[in-house]
């Protein structure tokens, strides 16, 4: 049977050489290309825009609530887009109806409460330098939330308790020990200020002085599981100025809270334990709260600290 053959016919080997080179140049075209940014969206980016929105619409909210938030989303929205913009994403663009700035006080008393919620749900699970930064965020939102009954007042923070399985180690028990010393410090300035203070805040001294003494056996047992001695407390400290009236004795419980809100961040930063980071978020959350209450009694400007626990 005679006409073509059926057999492939193979390349000589010019053919060879010259599809090699052409591979040899299209891989460092195709690297050239190459974005070389992490194209997933980032999960920073809706507390972002929600942080712009609502500073763009806060400004435009006359009275003191109004201004609050203006500053303090503000400055949520800038730590978000320095952090964003480092890792180079690219910025995706807006789909579906852009986003409503809130326009009254009611408003923003909503957007604070669903920035605060979205803010602690990425904490357990973001990588290190994030979440502390997302926490002192959702901490921020829950202190502003307390400045103003207008803005949230009485939604407070969940419970400190022993996270199930933790393991304390190196940097990580380091950390929480921080945290017992500064709930040891914490404790003993309750117990300082209540002889300066009216008996109306007798109450308040009553528990904060409950949450510290929670606190501190929270970090004793968690150090003790672990193998860990935990540190006692000194046997006096010295306030960064003296006690003399009611003012300078809020004053110092404000700045207690400040230092066991810097603490507990101290344990989200150096900690990839959920359980512990939510527990730390908590005990955050809380120092906020009540950091910015006190502050509020004794004038301090501004009332609410916008990403507490953060160095300033």
């Amino acid at each position: 049977m005679t006409g073509r053959s059926t057999e492939p016919t193979l390349p000589s080997r010019r053919t060879f050489l010259r599809l090699g080179a052409l591979a040899a140049v299209a891989v460092p075209l195709a690297a050239a290309c190459s974005p070389g940014f992490d194209e997933s969206p980032d999960p920073l980016g809706p507390l972002l825009r929600a942080a712009e929105s609502d500073t763009a619409g806060a400004k435009a909210v006359k009275g003191a609530e109004g201004e609050a938030v203006a500053t303090a989303r503000a400055a949520h929205a800038a730590a978000l887009k320095t952090e964003v913009d480092r890792l180079n994403r690219p910025k995706p663009e807006q789909s579906g109806p852009a986003e409503t700035p809130p326009s009254s006080v009611d408003g923003l008393k909503e957007r604070l409460a669903a920035a605060r919620k979205q803010a602690e749900g990425l904490v357990p699970s973001l990588p290190r330098y994030r979440a502390g930064m997302v926490a002192s965020i959702a901490a921020g939102c829950a202190a502003l939330q307390q400045s103003s009954e207008k803005l949230g007042r009485g939604d407070d923070a969940g419970a400190v308790e022993v996270p199930a399985g933790v393991q304390l180690a190196g940097e990580t028990a380091d950390a929480v020990q921080q945290a017992l010393g500064a709930e040891h410090a914490a404790i003993w300035v309750y117990g300082l200020v209540s002889a300066y203070l009216p008996a109306a805040f007798t109450g308040a001294v009553s528990r904060g002085t409950a949450e510290h003494v929670k606190r501190r056996n929270v970090c004793e047992r968690m150090l003790s599981a672990a193998g860990q001695t935990p540190a006692g407390p000194e046997a006096a400290y010295v306030p960064p100025k003296p006690v003399t009236d009611a003012n300078t004795a809020m004053e110092l419980v404000a700045t207690a809270e400040s230092d066991t809100a810097a603490a507990w961040l101290g344990v989200i930063d150096r900690t990839d334990d959920a359980a512990l980071r939510t527990t730390a978020l908590n005990a955050l959350v809380g120092s906020a709260r009540r950091g910015t209450a006190w502050r509020a009694e004794f004038g301090a400007k501004p009332v609410a600290i916008a990403m507490p626990g953060q160095s300033v």
